[in-house]
């Protein structure tokens, strides 16, 4: 009742008769005064209900500022400067950048407030902390750029060059190495290496150069020379810039320089030529790792690893991963699953499955793309029994079975002549609701053209280009040579035609076929005509001449073979002498013995017969007429 009765006046107090006053408005700090305590730990300040209070509410609400207000209000309170310090200083607020600046906007409008240097530095600290905040944190720094009175510390502005670095605030920045020095505060390496960050993080990779370039030449005034980390930063803005050469270069004068590279220095390096493809460099620089006893961290094994994998590498690969294990870095599902990919392209099945118990031992769960390196393993072995298991296994078990496992079971089934189980499952998977890629319509064009069904395969090619999915110079092929070898020539030509109307450069694979087919239908001269066709598009078959000669050779058409050899010679052409003893061998397998003892024996080389220094024409087709 009493405590009623008190609640009571208050109200009255403060609502009643416009003659009473309001009483003043208390300021609050953010910690329990203990001083007059005996025992106390200054080092771990109890905090004030206030402070525990105001950071729930501000974490709580959708609408900070006016719910401050609100709360102060009723309390008749006031926020101190190192109240709001320490409260943006605090963890909790570190996910809520948007709370914090709403409290940093509240308490300035207090009256009677003024910002300490110490609120700005918190709240810059948290704002680099919660990207991306670099336009409120570009604000905060305007306003404190208008404060003159404030002072610089150093380990203010240590603090403020590092927040300034990790946003990014160039121009910010400069401003502080200013204000330093007319606040007298001289730059520590520590300076430099944010003032070299910042720059670097903005792109003025030159600008951080150049500062690099002045702590080495002694010149900065504070005889601060530069560090490993110095280094590193430029190391990083080389490379971020694309400027690889320049990267190496420091990396190789840091020795020179009295500077012995760490882990930081070789993972960035690693990294960067990791996701260029220099494989290689990144084992070179693992090498050197170990050779110089610097920490190999878990992440530049992946690196290394995934990178032998992709140069199909799989041994080295299991020798790398094997020494990781003893050094007691723990895999992972991502370099298990390379692992076995590798493995699985080379068509090691017992590895790969070796791998893959040793994931499940080690306490990984194999996900899809494990599964579905494993399927393609068993797919391109043509073990397509244990193939279609695991395949049933994924979809019994909710492990996700995505258009990849399609993909490699229909070109397995192909590749073994099952073309009834591959059209199978390329309609299930669309009754599923996969798309087809080009690799999933090229692996069933190919089970039917390599079936004889070749106008079941046009009609899957009309409908590729139907539905818009990108028909490729592999596709083309495929067609090509599945016309051919069902002797629709004109039609196989005609594709070739098309491809090239429609910008697909050809490759020398699918050049070979076409000009094999030409050949073997007895069209020598289109044949060579393309071939010219070819050079200006940057095509350049090496072994065009030879792969005709030899397809006519075991085919059993000498006198064909003959008559194309010297049709090459006719262009201004030399025959390699390969191609010489090339046609022996043929003929010598075909059972034509006597026509290889006969070319043995003749003049025959490359096209032409030496007398002295005259060259004396030798046709091929003489050897007929021996």
């Amino acid at each position: 009742m009493l405590i009623n009765r008190i609640h009571r006046s208050l109200l009255h107090y403060l609502t009643g008769s416009s003659h009473l006053r309001t009483p003043p408005r208390e300021w609050i700090e953010p910690y329990i005064d203990i001083s007059d305590l005996a025992h106390h730990s200054p080092r771990d300040p109890q905090p004030s209900p206030w402070l525990l209070r105001i950071l729930s509410l501000l974490v709580s609400s959708s609408t900070p500022e006016p719910d401050l207000r609100s709360f102060c209000g009723s309390f008749l309170i006031r926020l101190s400067p190192c109240f709001v310090a320490a409260a943006l200083r605090h963890p909790s607020l570190l996910p809520h950048p948007a709370a914090a600046v709403a409290l940093f906007r509240f308490a300035a409008a207090q009256p009677s407030f003024v910002h300490s240097l110490d609120s700005y530095i918190s709240l810059l600290h948290l704002l680099s902390s919660s990207p991306p905040s670099a336009a409120n944190a570009r604000l905060i720094v305007a306003e404190l750029i208008e404060r003159d009175d404030l002072i610089l510390t150093p380990a203010a502005a240590g603090s403020l060059l590092r927040c300034l670095a990790s946003l990014g605030l160039v121009e910010e920045l400069l401003w502080t190495w200013r204000r330093m020095k007319e606040c007298g505060v001289e730059p520590s390496l520590t300076s430099y290496n944010c003032l070299m960050d910042g720059l670097v993080n903005s792109g003025f990779v030159d600008s951080a150069e150049k500062v690099l370039e002045v702590m080495e030449s002694g010149n900065s005034g504070d005889g601060v020379r530069p560090d490993v980390i110095s280094y590193n930063t430029m190391i990083k803005g080389y490379l971020k810039a694309g400027r690889n050469d320049k990267a190496a270069a420091r990396f190789r004068e840091m020795s020179a320089k009295g500077v012995d590279p760490d882990k930081v220095t070789y993972m960035t390096l690693i990294q960067c030529h990791y996701a260029e493809g220099g494989f290689y460099d990144c084992l070179s620089l693992y090498h050197e790792m170990e050779e110089k006893g610097v920490e190999v961290p878990p992440h530049a094994y992946s690196l290394v690893i995934s990178g032998l994998c992709k140069e199909s590498r799989p041994f080295d690969a299991r020798m790398l991963f094997d020494k990781m294990s003893e050094r007691g870095c723990r895999a992972n599902v991502a370099i298990y699953t390379a692992l076995i990919d590798s493995f699985a392209k080379i068509g090691d099945e017992e590895q790969a499955m070796r791998l893959l118990q040793e994931m499940k031992d080690d306490g990984f769960k194999p996900d899809e793309v494990t599964y579905g390196a494993l399927v393609n393993c068993l797919s391109k072995a043509g073990k397509m029994d244990k193939a279609m298991e695991w395949f049933e296994f994924c979809k019994a078990n909710g492990i996700v079975v995505n258009s990849i496992f399609y993909c490699s079971l229909i070109d397995g089934f192909g590749k073994v002549g099952m073309v009834d189980e591959a059209e199978g499952l390329f309609s299930e998977m669309e009754v599923k609701g996969f798309v087809p890629d080009s690799y999933c319509y090229n692996a069933l064009i190919d089970t039917f053209a390599k079936a004889g069904r070749i106008d079941d395969a046009r009609s899957m090619f009309e409908r590729m280009e139907r539905e818009g999915c990108d028909q490729t110079v592999y596709t083309y092929t495929i067609m090509i040579d599945g016309l051919f070898k069902k002797h629709k020539n004109e039609d196989a030509l005609k594709l070739w035609c098309r491809m090239i109307d429609k910008g697909i450069t050809p490759t020398p694979a699918s050049f070979r076929v076409l000009s094999i087919g030409l050949c073997l239908s007895g069209k020598f001269n289109r044949a060579m005509k393309i071939l010219d066709e070819l050079a200006p598009m940057g095509v350049v078959p090496e072994n065009a001449h030879e792969d005709m000669i030899k397809v006519l050779c075991k085919a059993g058409r000498i006198e064909h073979a003959c008559k194309l050899a010297d049709e090459i010679v006719d262009k201004g052409r030399e025959i390699p002498a390969k191609v010489r003893t090339m046609m022996i061998n043929a003929l010598r397998k075909a059972g034509n013995a006597e026509l290889a003892i006969r070319l043995v024996h003749s003049k025959i080389g490359i096209g032409y017969d030496r007398v002295g220094s005259i060259k004396r024409r030798v046709k091929f087709v003489t050897l007929l007429s021996l």
